[in-house]
């Protein structure tokens, strides 16, 4: 066992000092090795004082102010931190399978007040609700045996990038303007293609895929995707598509834009759900989840969307139209648009698309292990430090879990290893000293 956890050490050294390089000053490397390895140790919370009791109990309050400073005012960058995660873990990733999916989401996180920078009332998946809380846009790579983030971002609400004061008090760079969770999603994925990622079939829910600009640009950039979107989406059924332009009068300019009449109109995605025979629908199993096998039934049929479309010139494409419908359950529960080539099996179609739970074990762990909520400072760069330092903590766990086949147990956390021999807790008896009779 001490030979199992001396290897581990001394893995996790040689990764931290992989991504060291990128820092630009020796001065914060040993602050970064510091802060992951409080991350990773054992603890209900892993904000910045708490993690330095575990970490030095001698020297508390000096180390508190050497974490503080590196993460809230330490000008390093966190594009070029998480460029480095990518390489070192990627590669770790990739040897189990080829990348398949790029995953969008965002994650909130329940604040109190109003100064914490990009706080604000605004759904909060953590809750469920509409709250009070910080929201931040991610872009996880994916295969099914394991995923990273890849970049992350704060969402900004549109009243903070109209009040200068809370912008200057929480240290907002001045070329953050208002941009919406899709374009956030987009400029991650664009910076990601630049950077020669892997590329993969992108998945998101329907906050992104209702969006008609995300979905086409996505196709322009050369990405398939599989996106959710609403029961009131608008398609044209199976076979049907757009009138065509006005015949030319002989005056004016000729027609150009494609028509719908009163008798001639696109559908809803559940009419067109309802309408579907029988023999549409197929029980599908995608994989095996802790309960048990996933399985649910579905239809995939080929449709164009309809969305505003009277305004184009030609009709749009036609897509897959993905939709699930458990047996026993009253209405189809989710509905889905893919641009997978029109060969594809169903059972692969609904394979593919489900890869998005594993966006759900990212945050899970991140959150309950890791502590990506945890950080406790309001600026914009602190925000976005502490969270570059948690995926670059992640990351090493999922290199870790790189190194065993997936047919054997998945190791599901390793902080422990990462103790030093000497480590004792804050206030706890030094075992080599005698006891008092």
């Amino acid at each position: 066992m001490n030979s199992l956890l001396a290897a581990d050490q001394l893995r996790f050294a040689s990764y931290l000092e992989a991504l060291s390089g990128v820092l630009g000053h020796a001065d914060r490397v040993a602050p970064l090795k510091a802060y992951c390895t409080g991350l990773l140790l054992p603890g209900a919370r892993k904000s910045i004082e708490p993690m330095a009791a575990r970490i030095a109990p001698a020297r508390v309050q000096a180390t508190h102010q050497a974490l503080h400073h590196f993460v809230a005012k330490g000008e390093w960058s966190d594009d070029a931190l998480l460029a480095r995660v990518r390489s070192e873990v990627l590669p770790v990733i990739e040897r189990q399978a080829s990348i398949q999916a790029w995953i969008v989401d965002d994650t909130g996180f329940p604040k109190k007040g109003r100064h914490s920078v990009g706080v604000g009332r605004q759904y909060c998946g953590q809750i469920g609700k509409q709250d009070n809380c910080q929201v931040a846009v991610t872009l996880s790579v994916a295969n099914t045996q394991a995923s990273l983030p890849v970049a992350y971002r704060l969402y900004l609400p549109e009243a903070w990038t109209q009040d200068a004061e809370r912008r200057s008090k929480a240290g907002v760079p001045e070329d953050i303007g208002f941009r919406t969770k899709p374009e956030i999603a987009l400029d991650q994925i664009r910076a990601a293609l630049a950077d020669g990622v892997a590329p993969g079939l992108v998945l998101a829910d329907a906050g992104y895929g209702i969006d008609t600009a995300f979905r086409t640009a996505l196709t322009a950039l050369g990405l398939c995707y599989s996106l959710g979107v609403q029961s009131s989406t608008s398609l044209w059924p199976p076979g049907t598509a757009p009138l065509p332009p006005k015949p030319w009068s002989g005056r004016g300019r000729p027609p150009t834009r494609v028509r719908r009449s009163p008798e001639h109109k696109p559908l809803s995605a559940e009419t067109l759900a309802r309408s579907l025979p029988e023999t549409a629908w197929q029980r599908v199993t995608w994989r095996a989840g802790t309960n048990g096998v996933l399985t649910s039934r579905f239809a995939a049929v080929r449709a164009r969307p309809g969305h505003r479309d009277e305004l184009r010139h030609e009709p749009r494409p036609e897509e897959w139209v993905l939709i699930e419908w458990p047996e026993g359950e009253d209405a189809p529960t989710k509905y889905w648009l893919s641009t997978l080539p029109p060969e594809t099996p169903l059972a692969e179609l609904v394979s593919r698309t489900k890869l998005r739970w594993r966006i759900e074990r990212d945050y899970q762990e991140l959150k309950q292990e890791i502590g990506l909520g945890h950080y406790e400072g309001r600026s914009w760069r602190g925000f976005h430090h502490h969270a570059s330092l948690c995926i670059a903590a992640y990351g090493f766990l999922v290199s870790e879990r790189g190194r065993f086949p997936p047919s054997e147990p998945e190791i599901t956390e390793r902080q422990a290893l990462a103790l030093p021999a000497s480590y004792r807790p804050r206030g706890a008896p030094d075992p080599a000293r005698a006891t008092r009779a």
